[in-house]
């Protein structure tokens, strides 16, 4: 059996589709829970959410590499009852607002070995028989929801956020490679501004979220009972992964600009 060489980009990016998806035809569903926090300065921080739900994916071939073509919906709950939030009284602004959970459709990614950014290379840490791999993604870009436009929703032009990945995994797993896809568990951490439908303005502080979940191997039958419930009675098209890759992806930003513009509400 040839070692594996975690350090070759195509062995690499086979190893990290393994983990996060699969190379066979199935269905991947990630789940994932955490908690989502207040970060100001100068004031304790609050636990503003629980939150859970799940990222649904399939893989397919693509030039250069390939596509991991996946929709996601996580949702806001009371920390204290679990219960999925259609409203929100907002501590800051004494505001009842109406909670809007991560809907986007589509999550697409074109992984490529040689990529616009250079040939493919995921940092690996290992220990003995476990693999880490870790994604450390830092976005600044245009917001979608510019504070000229849109003051009481957004706190700035700019969209500065970091989402910091990490997949766990078995050496021995990779090595087997009559696994298309390897079980694995990952750690999620976002630091990022107020939501908008949280109509914060350009209130100092930002949220930070903190997350943990694991491919299931049970697949979207595997989700717990709540959100299932609430997938199929108010959004059932989150049950299965897109079929074709396209851009731009969803973000909550540009979904929370495509429900203000069903509202007739394009900004000043």
């Amino acid at each position: 059996m040839a070692v594996l060489d975690l350090n070759d980009p195509a062995t690499n990016l086979r190893a990290f589709l393994r983990a996060r998806g699969t190379l066979g035809p199935e269905l991947v569903t990630y789940w994932f829970v955490g908690n989502v926090y207040s970060f100001v300065p100068g004031e304790r921080t609050k636990h503003l959410f629980a939150f859970e739900g799940f990222n649904i994916g399939r893989v397919t071939e693509a030039p250069g590499g390939y596509y991991l073509l996946t929709r996601e919906a996580v949702f806001y709950k009371d920390p204290s009852t679990g219960a999925i939030l259609d409203r929100w009284s907002n501590p800051w602004t004494n505001h009842e607002v109406e909670v809007v959970h991560v809907l986007n459709d589509p999550v697409n990614q074109h992984l490529q070995l040689e990529g616009p950014r250079g040939r493919w290379q995921v940092p690996v840490t290992e220990m003995g028989d476990d693999v880490y791999m870790n994604t450390d993604i830092f976005l600044n870009y245009p917001s979608p929801l510019p504070r000229s436009r849109f003051p009481q929703y957004s706190g700035s032009d700019e969209y500065q956020a970091a989402e910091l990945f990490q997949f766990f995994m078995k050496r021995s797993d990779l090595e087997n490679e009559a696994l298309l896809s390897v079980p694995s568990q990952c750690s999620w951490t976002r630091l990022g501004p107020w939501l908008p439908w949280m109509e914060m303005a350009d209130r100092p502080g930002m949220v930070v979220y903190h997350c943990r979940g694991k491919k299931l191997e049970g697949g979207y039958q595997q989700l717990p009972e709540q959100i299932r419930e609430y997938v199929a009675q108010h959004h059932p098209e989150y049950q299965d992964a897109p079929t074709t890759y396209t851009q731009p992806n969803e973000t909550s930003w540009t979904y929370f600009l495509k429900r203000l513009q069903q509202r007739g509400v394009a900004g000043s």
